[in-house]
């Protein structure tokens, strides 16, 4: 049934193109500021990024991720979810975000693995097309390497970003780290010194920062490092973890903590080491 339903995409994406942006039109947009916020995220692909966990092809197969996007996006508890325009518009065409909070990736251009990966240019939404498709939001990954000048025009890329999102009254989502080459690799540091750092550049963005959310990973002394600043914080998922319950722990501690206000996960809950997505987007939500 849901082949059937993917197949009903192609064919609309193919022949009536013009539905896409009638269906953002149509969608029951969220009633309001509620609880706590449970997004599912789902940007990795555009970045090249399609490992969970011991998969290295885990999010290769699309009508697989979409399946288990619209599982997840239909367990109790779920807001809504962050994702590239391909994923968000199979998402509207499949009829799986009326009421949902849904928050469009901006800069994808950073590929994992490459030379120029802190070169994040905006390759996916600016602001302009989230509202003209009536999204809540956008998010941009902020990556600062102290050893790599290409990190300065992408600070000032996430700036503007921010300060455009907030001109049309769209939240920014800002998920920054310090990073730092390792055998040629690009690697996040997730001291909570580095992350106060980080925090602290992400939070002076742009502007104004009445709009501006952080998306922050789980790190120790989770209580200092959310002490740096006064905005609104959403948790990241990160990888598939060895061992969910530790993660899920770490979740919980943290959202102890007066400022942070849900989580965005992504390939932890939809490429869970069980299979079993319900569960894993089920314990996730019951944390909040």
């Amino acid at each position: 049934m849901f082949a059937d339903r993917l197949a009903e995409v192609t064919k609309t994406r193919a022949r009536q193109p013009g539905l896409v942006a009638a269906a953002a039109a149509a969608r029951k947009r969220p009633a309001g500021p509620g609880g706590r916020l449970m997004l599912v995220a789902a940007d990795h692909p555009a970045r090249g990024t399609l490992r969970a966990g011991r998969q290295p092809l885990a999010m290769a197969n699309r009508a697989d991720l979409l399946e288990r996007l619209c599982l997840a996006l239909s367990r109790p508890g779920v807001g809504g979810v962050l994702g590239t325009a391909d994923v968000l518009e199979d998402l509207l065409l499949l009829g799986v975000l009326d009421g949902k909070v849904v928050i469009g990736s901006m800069n994808r251009g950073g590929l994992a693995g490459t030379v120029f990966e802190i070169d994040d240019r905006f390759t996916g939404y600016d602001a302009a097309a989230i509202t003209r498709m009536h999204f809540d939001g956008g998010k941009m990954l902020l990556r600062i390497d102290p050893g790599d000048p290409a990190t300065a025009p992408a600070i000032q890329s996430c700036a503007h970003a921010v300060s455009a999102l907030a001109r049309r009254g769209r939240m920014a989502m800002i998920e920054p780290f310090l990073a730092h080459r390792v055998d040629g690799q690009l690697r996040n540091d997730l001291s909570a010194e580095a992350m106060i750092r980080a925090i602290g550049v992400a939070s002076g963005l742009g502007g104004t920062s009445a709009y501006t959310w952080l998306k922050l990973p789980v790190v120790p002394d989770m209580a200092r490092v959310m002490a740096a600043t006064t905005l609104p914080a959403l948790l990241l998922g990160g990888e598939v973890p060895d061992d969910p319950g530790q993660a899920f722990a770490g979740w919980q501690q943290a959202l102890a903590l007066p400022n942070v206000m849900g989580i965005v996960a992504g390939r932890s809950l939809l490429y869970p080491a069980d299979g079993d997505v319900a569960a894993a987007v089920d314990t996730a939500v019951s944390l909040l």
